[in-house]
């Protein structure tokens, strides 16, 4: 079961860091359709926000057709976002891991290795090239954009 980390200085409303994490999470493959999200109590319990705030996030998952309420049992994760290049044991996020220990080795703080991974994210998918030089593939869409991912 996911587990939400609130950051109450990131500038980033809590209901939409809830969405952002789920949605990480489903990305990941951390959670799988059929999965039942955490209640809003047990979030508020968690994480000492306010119950509604919860809600709120769990709604616009539903309208995003990535969860569905079961009256009496719970949110259930309805669709994943995974895509098996991307999984959580693959030999990307493997060779993202070296990187980032590479980044920390040389002295880099978090906040400094963010900074640069989203340069770096910006600048290739703003130019459309890869690393080769050649045009990128283009991407194609499963669901609704993720507005934070393009920030």
């Amino acid at each position: 079961m996911i587990e939400y980390r609130i950051e109450r200085r990131s500038g980033v409303s809590t209901y939409q860091q809830i969405v952002q994490q789920t949605k990480q999470a489903l990305r990941l493959g951390v959670l799988q359709p059929g999965d039942k999200l955490p209640t809003a109590r047990e979030v508020v319990e968690q994480t000492a926000i306010n119950p509604n705030t919860v809600l709120k996030a769990y709604r616009e998952l539903e309208r995003e057709g990535l969860v569905e309420p079961r009256p009496g049992l719970g949110t259930f994760v309805r669709r994943s976002l995974a895509r098996p290049e991307a999984a959580a044991d693959g030999p990307l996020r493997a060779g993202l891991v070296g990187w980032v220990d590479e980044a920390r080795a040389a002295g880099l703080e978090r906040e400094d290795i963010a900074a640069l991974v989203a340069s770096v994210l910006e600048q290739r998918f703003e130019t459309g090239v890869t690393s080769t030089g050649t045009p990128a593939a283009p991407r194609t869409s499963t669901g609704p954009e993720d507005p934070a991912a393009s920030n």
